[in-house]
């Protein structure tokens, strides 16, 4: 009522100001979340989170940053949680006591990221925030999920893990598509991103806590009849964070219980249900 009064008073002056803040509102609807999970991260996701913050603040759209620490023994939640306080704004600190990298990020997506796109990505800034702007165009042709790849192009890749680590990821590839993720090059890059929907779905189902969690994820992706694109990105092996050579076995395990899920229908329950 009070926009029709005013309306009728001052004519089109008024009614170009209220489909100005009608605009305003508009853009400032969260567009990106960006989940990062940090594990004993004190000494490098500083660099990391300012340098997200920067090239975010950049863009034309609301964007939010959120760093789950997920069991460290090092001050990384103390650290993040000070650059929070006093120098990014769009940065929120979350602790766990325990719990794996998958955990993490199920953690962040389904409870703190609220933008039209959730992506999480690595602390050590392996693949820079700036590719994510190779993802938009194809969640506007429809695809629910876009994830990285360092293997649709070599040539981006800047500095390459050692050639042993090279060998076992892509015979534990051949693998994963044969039981998981058909036609994906690569499931273990830290950088996927989701459309909304997808994201808040397809991580209820996540049961794997830790490194098994990338092609759990892109199964139930698959299972749910999510769209499902890889694009080939810049990465650069920095070192520091490693898997270790155990932790290939235990992803060799989750992908027999992830087929077992799949398989038995779980991934697809909720979906027969609804």
């Amino acid at each position: 009522m009070l926009s029709v009064y005013f309306e009728y008073t001052l004519g089109d002056g008024i009614i170009k100001g209220v489909f100005e803040e009608l605009n305003i509102k508009k853009q400032n609807k969260m567009k990106l979340s960006v989940v990062i999970p940090a594990y004993n991260e004190e000494k490098r996701i500083p660099a990391t989170l300012h340098a997200i913050d920067t090239y975010l603040k950049k863009q034309e759209f609301e964007y939010q940053i959120i760093v789950v620490v997920n069991g460290s023994h090092d001050q990384t939640y103390e650290v993040v949680r000070e650059l929070a306080t006093k120098e990014i704004a769009n940065l929120t600190a979350v602790n766990l006591a325990k719990g794996g990298k998958g955990y993490a990020v199920k953690k962040g997506i389904l409870e703190y990221a609220d933008g039209d796109v959730i992506m999480f990505m690595d602390a050590d800034n392996a693949t820079p925030i700036s590719e994510v702007s190779k993802f938009f165009q194809y969640f506007e042709k429809g695809y629910d999920i876009v994830i990285g790849s360092r293997y649709l192009d070599p040539d981006k890749v800047k500095v390459h893990q050692p050639f042993y680590r090279i060998l076992l990821s892509r015979a534990s590839n051949l693998l994963i598509q044969i039981m998981a993720a058909p036609g994906i090059k690569d499931t273990q890059v830290g950088f996927k991103a989701f459309n909304k929907k997808a994201a808040k779905d397809i991580f209820r189902f996540v049961t794997i806590s830790r490194w098994g969690f990338d092609f759990e994820v892109l199964k139930i992706g698959f299972d749910r009849g999510y769209r499902i694109k890889e694009v080939a990105l810049s990465w650069t092996e920095h070192g520091g964070g490693h898997v270790p050579l155990k932790a290939y076995i235990e992803s060799l395990l989750d992908l027999f219980k992830i087929k077992f899920r799949s398989l038995r229908g779980d991934y697809t329950k909720a979906l027969k249900e609804n």
